[in-house]
């Protein structure tokens, strides 16, 4: 199947083979442009040239959050208590309800808009002929068939074909990610967003709005749609205790039934059980965990726009990287030198800076005047006359009168072109070609400069250019690969040019050209070549798009940075998009990471804290299931077995609300980061949470069964008893969940530990003094810390033989998913 890459390559290629003529035909244009009112008609038909913005209803997006699998199970909660009257649980529970919708709301309300950074980078105004004159107007009322004056520093309104003139020079760097200005002569198609760097032309618009190249990325970044690894882990923990809650309420329901209960003791049964399976703080708790882990990310000048990405950075395994301005500086820089009629490399890049001009700030001039060792040695020299370069000439020359008072003539340009200028160019044509194939081989620019004295011209050598690498990059990506993080290049320019830059950077240098995503029709196939990549030249905005895409479709958690417009899809549509210090507000927009200062070894910092974050949410989600577990099947038989309620829904509601808020601390607790990419591995996480739980729910029955038998506590005595179980036996087992080694191996921070303990010891106060519940002495509640303590330590023992048997097993035997390929 075609891709768009291809149709658009395809379609561009057809437009500049058309003829003018044709293409004013076809537009129902001429050179003199069309009128102010057909111009007016044209806009009816092909919409004004801007980016349709989508805005969404911000009270519909609120409203959204209460609509879901854990959102059900709360209202049901909140409808079962009205029924009841008990309105001091139904308070509560909508107060949970409200918390987490607002939690969510607001980190979606946090996000940038990536289309409207896209419309603000159309020119606002251009040079259009109208009614046979020229006029400037406003860029978004311009229309297929309109004639445009474009200028040196101007942007590009829309897609358009140049006419007849002389060729000017276009930056499309942003748009193609391609590191050097591209010539266009007449005929050829400028795209929309690109900047002209040099000479003057005038051309016919053919596509505007999102019908341009530019348009184009804009809608794949509005269709770049991902759906977190994070989002999907809570869903499945959601989805796997609310299940265990409603087939446990069911089995309650029949038994109340058989037993001939009360309706409104069964709907009782029946709030207490819901209530005790909803992970309602969940998703608040860890959000807060990644908040707090973005929080450190900005002082390494790192700023999360998209909160899921710090979970995200954890996972990632390959990374994707754009070459130009994110690797290399995008910036020419001059590199080696090979001499011809020249007896040093300094007298080359001499005559080759005289031929140059600063205040002109061209990319090339900048660059071989930055060449020279001694700064100072062109003072002295004095330009006589300057003829600037032009793409039909392909040279600079100037005239000049050194220190001595001598004149003499200089240039620089296209080898060819130099070569031609020497008389005894059949003898030095070999030398000459030799070392611009040298230079081409290695992905290198070449410059022929020349000198003439009294006499002819004299060959003195060719200059290479080149993009460099930024300093830190090549250890960035080496330390990305021991953190098992392998990276791909993605560039614009050719292979020979990508191949220099990844051997120096210390990748593999099996690049790809990114026709074969246009050509592959085997999906398995493409993937499997793709992973097996070091790199891709020649790329589009949709080649990015579809090795983000095809690395995911391999299960591959996929981070992709970049600077320019080019890069914006595939950010959006990478687990985590990275924007680099410098990158076009259209990038930083689809981003889920921005870089806030130069250079990329922040990444590895990221990838480092972004692990701890998720070693912190991972040891939240086993507590949380295994204390749901064990309270479900806790409450469950206590009914069938003693046929009583051992807690009371409000001490449920408390203990949700108190546990988790002590919980909150493990945003702040000490952890060491992972040397190999983390994700969710949902099979092992409910293998040791349910272990826990089931450990913890034998906990909870002995000590209800002293509570009868021993202590021979009434019902609402016993209630609290048990209550101060689960608040204290339950921060317990945070202790054993934070940690695969022993609870001690990795100290609690003073943070984390203060508040579980803290929200420890008011649980105590609450039972004790009896705040909502009926008090117990403190006798009771001592029994209680030793007897859960000491419980802990063998359930900390346990896990040790979880993880140590059991986890390899489930990890083997887990559903059909394969793991990921070696990228």
């Amino acid at each position: 199947m075609t891709t768009d890459a291809q149709m658009n390559k395809d379609s561009i290629d057809k437009l500049e083979n058309t003829s003018l003529d044709d293409v004013y035909s076809q537009l129902k244009t001429s050179s003199d442009g069309i009128s102010s009112s057909e111009a007016q008609s044209r806009i009816g038909q092909y919409g004004y040239n801007e980016l349709p913005e989508k805005k969404e209803n911000p009270i519909l997006t609120f409203l959204s959050y209460f609509w879901g699998p854990i959102p059900w199970m709360i209202e049901i909660a909140a409808i079962l208590s009205a029924i009841l009257q008990h309105w001091t649980d139904f308070g509560l529970i909508c107060f949970l309800l409200a918390a987490n919708a607002l939690v969510g709301f607001w980190e979606e309300f946090q996000a940038g808009n990536e289309v409207s950074a896209l419309k603000a980078k159309l020119a606002l105004k251009a040079r259009a002929k109208r009614d046979g004159n020229w006029q400037e107007v406003e860029a978004r009322t311009l229309v297929p068939g309109d004639i445009i004056r474009l200028r040196m520093g101007d942007i590009v309104p829309a897609d358009a074909k140049l006419l007849e003139g002389d060729p000017i020079s276009v930056d499309q760097s942003t748009l193609t990610g391609e590191s050097l200005p591209v010539d266009k002569a007449s005929g050829k198609v400028i795209f929309s967003g690109s900047i002209v760097k040099k000479g003057e032309a005038e051309a016919v618009i053919t596509s505007t709005g999102v019908n341009t190249f530019f348009g184009k990325t804009a809608q794949l970044v509005a269709e770049a749609r991902t759906e977190s690894h994070y989002q999907k882990a809570v869903m499945k923990v959601g989805d796997y205790l609310i299940l265990i809650a409603v087939g446990l309420a069911v089995v309650v329901f029949f038994v109340s039934l058989f037993r001939h209960e009360p309706v409104l003791d069964t709907l009782q049964f029946l709030l207490v059980l819901i209530v005790g399976g909803i992970p309602a703080a969940m998703p608040t708790v860890l959000s807060v965990t990644m908040a707090i882990g973005a929080r450190c990310l900005a002082k390494e000048s790192a700023i999360v726009t998209k909160l899921s990405s710090v979970e995200e950075m954890a996972g990632i395994d390959v990374l994707c990287s754009d070459k130009t301005g994110t690797l290399t500086m995008n910036q020419l820089a001059l590199g080696d030198i090979a001499l011809i009629e020249s007896a040093d490399e300094e007298s080359v890049v001499l005559a080759g800076a005289l031929a140059s001009r600063e205040e002109d700030q061209d990319a090339i001039d900048l660059a071989v005047i930055a060449g020279l060792k001694d700064k100072d040695s062109v003072k002295g020299y004095q330009v006589e006359h300057w003829t600037p370069f032009d793409p039909v000439h392909k040279r600079t020359e100037a005239e000049i009168k050194g220190p001595d008072g001598s004149d003499f003539k200089v240039t620089k340009g296209a080898a060819q072109v130099i070569l031609d200028l020497v008389a005894d160019k059949d003898k030095i044509a070999d030398k000459v070609q030799n070392a611009v194939d040298g230079f081409a081989a290695r992905g290198f620019k070449s410059l022929g400069v020349a000198r003439a004295d009294n006499g002819g011209w004299k060959f003195l050598g060719v200059l290479s250019l080149s993009d460099p690498p930024r300093p830190d990059s090549k250890d960035m990506l080496a330390k990305a690969a021991e953190l098992g993080v392998r990276a791909k290049m993605v560039t614009g320019d050719q292979v020979a040019i990508a191949k220099e830059t990844a051997h120096n950077l210390g990748l593999g240098t099996n690049i790809l050209d990114a026709s074969i995503l246009d050509t592959e029709k085997d999906q398995t196939k493409l993937i499997a070549e793709i992973e097996a990549a070091d790199g891709f030249a020649q790329v589009f905005p949709q080649h990015k798009f579809t090795i983000v895409s095809s690395l995911q479709q391999g299960e591959h958690i996929t981070g992709m940075t970049g600077d320019g417009v080019n890069d914006a899809p595939a950010l959006k549509k990478a687990d985590a998009g990275i924007a680099v210090s410098g990158a076009t507000d259209a990038a930083r927009a689809a981003a889920a990471l921005v870089l806030m200062k130069s250079g990329l070894s922040v990444i590895v910092d990221a990838i480092e804290e972004s692990r701890k974050t998720f070693n912190r949410m991972n040891a939240y989600t086993i507590y949380r299931i295994a204390e749901t577990i064990g309270l479900l099947f806790f409450i469950t038989l206590s009914i069938l077995v003693f046929n009583l309620f051992p807690v009371t829904t409000i001490q449920i509601i408390i203990l949700t609300i108190l546990n988790d808020g002590g919980i909150l601390g493990i945003a702040f607790d000490n952890t060491t980061p992972s040397k190999k990419p983390e994700r969710w591995n949902m099979p092992r996480v409910l293998l040791v949470s349910t272990m826990l739980g089931i450990f913890r729910l034998c906990v909870s029955f002995s000590l209800l069964w002293m509570a009868i038998n021993v202590f021979d506590l009434d019902v609402r005595h016993l209630q609290t008893f048990i209550y101060l179980n689960l608040s204290i036996g339950g921060h317990w087992t945070i202790f054993a969940s934070r940690t695969r080694g022993p609870w001690w191996s990795i100290a609690p921070s003073g943070i984390f530990l203060a508040l579980v303990m803290g929200t420890n010891v008011i649980a105590t106060l609450i039972s004790v003094y009896g705040i909502f519940m009926p008090n117990i002495n403190w006798a009771l509640a001592g029994f209680i810390w030793g007897f859960t303590f000491g419980s802990f330590l063998i359930q900390d023992m346990i896990k040790l033989k979880v993880y140590k048997y059991l986890v390899p097993e489930i990890s083997i035997l887990a559903s059909g998913r394969r793991a990921p390929k070696a990228a």
